[in-house]
């Protein structure tokens, strides 16, 4: 999957392929199934009832994981919570297991990954329409599969007639072209789905598989369970293991994912998915966790790399929000000295700052010792922004903007990205109740 997003021709022809595809595999076999020589001779009444009924549902359900659109959050409420994620590129806050998603262009509610040959994201509300062109999609390769061998049987017990008696070439190249093209479909699929099946299991997004392996990779480094980090405002957070906390059993999660706790309407086409609410867990602004954690709320892990930075006293590595909210209350002049003074502060800390570039690229800061050459390499490739998984992927490539992505921030860490506007009104509804100014 990784690139393919990015590719201007993928994205512009992947609809139009896959639907050519389809009607390639589904009637062009046909066709030949009825109009050629090939033994046994055309699919039998039922064969021919079945595979198309599969056909109209395929249809109808890729239709539906395309168009359906991948859910939005709507903030028509005032908004005063002073904790969780700030999405910077949608100027609102972002729920837990939502994303900023570069192609769509929103946060997206529980974002699996955005799926190139669907142009549309994988998410809880297309979720179950893509899961069902799946398993349509896998049914009807595995019911052409089996017409197909039936054929390829036919022409085995008959490799001792003369050749003249046999099908005619074009439809022996017909029947190799179908056979090639629905294998490696086939076999594409599959692998689609048995991925699809285990994120529906499990409760688990590939992008939170993403993120569950790079915790792992951190916790392996670490070498032990848990330990401190210092914060950019002196706190010590303490980075432990943390459980992935949305799997809460797999009839659960499967009901969940579907939006009905109905298995019979699970597969059924005609089938709605879940929406966007506030009413109820699962719905897309909160989610019911497991309890294996000290308390909710832990996921995702924190970024002991992140952290690290932050707490570097370099030029806008912090924010100092109490200066921010002094400076919102001056008059003219008192700005205009604070701004002055605000100056003096950057240049001495612009010097500092070239300072430490010209100590790194002197490897002063390093040392000699090789081992610590490496373990700055390694640090820097648990960065979120370069972390790669073991097939390669990092987060841009499940559609995911890394420069929206808040999803490593700690707490009050993710507020860095609030604008001053919004925290200002913030604590005037805390303090003043109704009474926003």
């Amino acid at each position: 999957m990784a690139g393919f997003n990015d590719a201007p021709l993928i994205q512009n022809l992947a609809v139009p392929a896959v639907c050519l595809l389809i009607a390639f595999l589904s009637y062009f076999s046909q066709y030949i199934f009825h109009h050629s020589t090939l033994e046994p001779g055309p699919p039998s009444k039922n064969e021919s009832l079945i595979f198309n009924t599969l056909l109209l549902c395929l249809w109808y359900s890729y239709f539906k994981a395309v168009t359906v659109d991948p859910g939005r959050y709507d903030f028509t409420d005032r908004v005063i919570e002073a904790d969780g994620n700030w999405c910077k590129k949608c100027n609102a806050p972002k729920p837990p297991r939502a994303h900023h998603c570069r192609h769509c262009g929103r946060c997206i509610p529980k974002m699996d990954h955005h799926c190139p040959w669907t142009r549309n994201c994988v998410s809880m509300t297309t979720f179950p329409h893509f899961l069902r062109f799946l398993v349509y999609a896998n049914l009807s390769l595995w019911m052409l599969g089996s017409l197909l061998w039936q054929r390829f049987f036919a022409l085995w017990e008959a490799r001792h007639m003369p050749a003249y008696l046999g099908p005619t070439i074009e439809a022996l190249i017909g029947l190799a072209l179908t056979s090639l093209i629905c294998f490696f479909t086939s076999l594409a699929l599959a692998i689609m789905l048995i991925s699809t099946l285990k994120s529906w299991i499990f409760n688990c997004t590939m992008i939170e598989g993403w993120e569950l392996e790079r915790h792992e990779a951190v916790l392996e480094r670490g070498g032990r369970d848990w330990w401190d980090i210092t914060g950019a405002d002196g706190d010590t957070f303490r980075f432990e293991r943390v459980e992935f906390p949305y799997d809460i059993g797999f009839f659960s999660n499967m009901a969940q994912a579907m939006g009905t706790p109905n298995a019979l309407l699970w597969f059924y086409p005609l089938a709605g998915n879940p929406y966007v609410s506030k009413d109820s867990k699962g719905s897309g602004w909160n989610w019911e966790e497991n309890g294996f954690n000290r308390v909710e709320g832990m996921w995702p892990p924190p970024d002991p790399e992140k952290l690290r930075r932050a707490a570097r006293p370099w030029p806008a590595a912090r924010r100092d929000y109490g200066a921010e909210m002094r400076d919102a209350n001056l008059s003219s002049e008192e700005r205009k000295r604070a701004f002055r003074e605000r100056q003096e502060q950057d240049e001495r800390r612009r010097k500092t700052l070239l300072a430490e570039l010209e100590e790194v690229d002197g490897f002063d800061a390093i040392g000699d010792d090789a081992d610590d050459l490496d373990d700055v390499y390694d640090q820097h490739s648990l960065d979120s922004a370069e972390w790669a998984n073991s097939d390669g992927e990092r987060l841009r490539d499940f559609g995911v903007d890394e420069d929206a992505e808040n999803a490593a921030d700690l707490g009050a860490l993710s507020d860095d990205d609030v604008p001053l506007g919004e925290l200002l009104r913030r604590r005037k509804v805390y303090h003043k109740g109704d009474d926003i100014l």
